[in-house]
This record gives C-alpha cells, structure tokens and sequence, in this order.
C-alpha cells in the first residue's frame, strides 16, 4: 500500500524573508542556436560535364584567398574510398559541386587540381579526404587542416558543426554524413547539405590561424600540414592478416577455426571488391566469426546462422560452402599460427610482468608528457604520438642520449616541434636506474 503524501495538496509559494509568498522563478531555457539551411548563394547545380567543369575552374581560379575543399565518400556502402562529390569554394568564386563519377572511374580531375595548386587549401580532417582526393588528381601544395588547428589549440571537441557553431553561432546540417553517397541522381537536400560544409571552412581558417598565431602554435601547425601533404599520395601499409580484425574472433579458440575465418574473410573480400559493396553489406562479421566457432563448420550448420540466409550473402552459399571445406581439408601445416610476432611492443598491460624497467620507463614518460601536454593546453597524443612513446620505452636506443632520443624520434616520424618539447623532457627518464648503493 502506497503512503499518503505528506504534503498539502497544493505546495504554497515560498516565503520571501518578509514573509510574503513569492511565486516560483522559471528556468528561462536556452536559447536555440539557429540552424544554417540554405548556403548564402543558394545550391549550384552539380558539374558533371567537361564544358561545366571548364567554367569551375576558370571562375575557381579568378577567385581569389584560401580554397575551401570537402569530400563525401560511401563508406559502410561501398568498398572503395573514392570521393563521389567534392565541394569547392573561394571568395570571389562561390560554391562549386564536382560529381567526379561522371568523369570516369577513376576520375581524372588533375586539371583542376594543376589549375588551384598555389592556392592554400582547407580542410577539415584532412587525413580522411586526401586519399580520395589524390585518387582523382587533386593535390595541395599547401594546406590548412581546421580540426588539426583545432586539437592544437585545445579544443575538446572539433567536429566541423562543433566548431561552426563555436565560432559563428549556427549549427550545420549533419544528418545525411552517413548518407550513401554513391547514390544517383544525389537528393537536393543532401546537395544543400553538402554545400553548407564549405559555407564557413575558409572563416573558420582564418579564425583559427588568429588563434595559433596568438598561441605562438602556428610554427607547430605548419609542420603538421606539410607532414599531411607530404604523406597524402602515400599507399597505406597493408596489413599483415587484416582478417585477424574481424569482430567476434575472440570467440575462435583454434588454428583450424581461424582457418575457416581466414578464408571467408578473403572470399568476402573478392566479391566485396568485384561488386564494389561494403564487406559488411555482403556477410557480416559476426556470422563468419561464428561459423568459424561452430563444433562442424558446414552447410548444415551454415542455415543455422540467419546473416547466411538474408538476400545478398545466400547468393554466395556455394562460395561459403567451397571456402569451408577447403580449410576442412587441409592439414596442421596448412593452418594458421593462434598467434603472429610482433615487432613493435606487447600491450602496455604485459609489461610488468616481462620487463618491470620498460614499465617504470613508460609510467615516468606518459606523466611527463601528460603534464607538459596540459601546459601547454594540447591533448598528450598531439604532443608525441602514443605508438612513439611506447616503442621508446620499451627499447630504448643506446646510448641514451639527446641526440639518440631525437634521432629515434624523428625515424619514427615525429615532427621537429614535437622533438624540440619532448626530448630534452623524456631523455633523462630513459637512462637505466642507478645501481643500488651498496
């Protein structure tokens, strides 16, 4: 049974110290920040001719200061990265939308690129577009990555409608970022989103280059974005076994098994890229991890699994079932090792326990970089990459010495600002201890 309520049925007002009701005070709520619709010069219709990327480039070259420059690529849809929209802007110029699909595949936009090269270019995570954009022939000279600026100035957050609505009291449209952007004709409202990436980039830019100046940051911002440009035609490394990243792998305890994942994942990937469709969206990760964990990997227990019998992957049964009784057949030799060497450090948690000194070493250099990081209001892993750290303490060079430390450093790929601020602070932390007194 519920108790009564001990209150009056209605609350009275409280008193003030006069003794007289007051009526409750309301939460005056926030204000809404205002929502940026439509670009200031409207939508442009999409270049997708030659005649109409002549007259982009003409006007993108009459306008004049920084080019803003954005990308949208498929992924989760699509196996390739390639960009199926670029968006350019430059005062004087306005707003270009560039379908590079309509210029074959892969598209060949290095006249555009050859024609803005002097221009400084500004990106916001530039890490994620080049790739793309060099795909298709566009390469900056120079270069000005708005979230890199921002992670060197401290800001918590720097997503691009983050830092929009920091700096100029709007918020952007980002419900079609997830979007399918191989998708053909391209709906007005994701052309108008799109448009509004690079409505702000170049203001944003100069309001971040004020600030790093003023921070006495921006020598540390231009060697990150020559480092950027420099690595942007660079093919990633490729991965030793990429099917050892497959969600729910855990769950498969033997050689055998890692057998049958092994040989889905490199099925899966042939049609993957032969379709041009995101792995993902063929067979998911978990069913081949979980087939793979089965006690009697077949047919049978294939139809067990529902990812199996959705549209796309039961086209492909026969594949599956052929990669299965390969790995079936095969002899101990013809498996894969439960584990593969690694020639960088075990995981921080394991080096107590193998090597206490490289534990100790690792603890002093991550306090220290963390306290210089926090004077110098930049997050820890801006300062010296995590990867550096760890493969320092773990082996350090011999002799320990400044010189060593920075020349170790920069091998690795550190930056001379980062060396300038680290080596001098994280040298005497290397030198093995002092040998007990005594």
């Amino acid at each position: 049974m519920t108790p009564p309520d001990p209150r009056p049925a209605t609350e009275p007002f409280p008193t003030s110290p006069d003794g007289t009701a007051e009526p409750p005070v309301e939460a005056v709520p926030e204000p809404e920040v205002p929502l940026l619709t439509e670009p200031a010069d409207g939508v442009p219709e999409v270049v997708s001719t030659p005649e109409a990327l002549e007259a982009t480039i003409a006007a993108l070259v009459a306008g004049t200061g920084p080019l803003a420059v954005d990308a949208e690529r498929a992924h989760g849809f699509r196996y390739s990265q390639r960009a199926y929209l670029i968006q350019l802007r430059r005062a004087g110029a306005g707003t270009h939308l560039v379908d590079p699909i309509a210029f074959g595949t892969p598209a060949d936009l290095s006249a555009l690129g050859d024609a803005l090269a002097d221009a400084e270019w500004v990106v916001h995570a530039a890490s994620q577009d080049l790739p793309c954009l060099f795909e298709v022939g566009l390469v900056p000279r120079t270069l000005f990555d708005t979230e890199l600026a921002a992670r060197l100035l401290g800001y918590p957050r720097v997503a691009l409608g983050t830092m929009i609505e920091e700096f100029f009291g709007v918020r952007l449209l980002k419900e079609h970022s997830a979007s399918d952007w191989s998708t053909r004709p391209l709906p007005p409202e994701w052309l108008t989103y799109a448009a509004l990436d690079v409505e702000l980039l170049v203001e944003l830019r100069d309001k971040l280059a004020d600030e790093l100046v003023r921070t006495g940051k921006d020598a540390w911002a231009r060697q990150e974005f020559a480092a950027l440009v420099a690595g942007a035609g660079t093919a990633p490394e490729k991965r030793t076994d990429p099917w050892r990243r497959t969600s729910g792998i855990h769950k498969v305890r033997t050689r055998r098994g890692l057998g049958y994942v092994a040989e889905l994942w490199y099925a899966r990937d042939d049609i993957a890229q032969r379709l041009d469709r995101a792995p993902g969206k063929i067979l998911p990760d978990a069913a081949i991890s979980e087939i793979a964990a089965a006690p009697t990997p077949g047919r049978a227990s294939m139809r067990q699994i529902p990812a199996f019998s959705r549209r796309q992957a039961k086209r492909y049964e026969s594949t599956w079932v052929e990669a299965l009784e390969t790995v079936g057949s095969r002899g101990e030799t013809g498996l894969p090792p439960l584990h593969i060497p690694n020639d960088g450090p075990p995981q921080p948690r394991l080096w107590a326990a193998r090597d206490p000194e490289a534990a100790a070493r690792l603890t002093a250099v991550r306090e220290a970089l963390s306290t210089k990081a926090a004077e110098l209001d930049l997050p820890v892993e801006n300062l010296l990459t995590p990867d550096h750290v760890r493969r320092l303490a773990w082996r350090p060079p011999q002799p320990v010495t400044e010189e060593s430390v920075d020349a170790a450093l920069a091998a690795s790929g550190a930056r001379a600002w980062q060396r300038e601020l680290t080596v001098p602070l994280i040298t005497p932390l290397l030198l093995p201890p002092e040998p007990a007194a005594g």
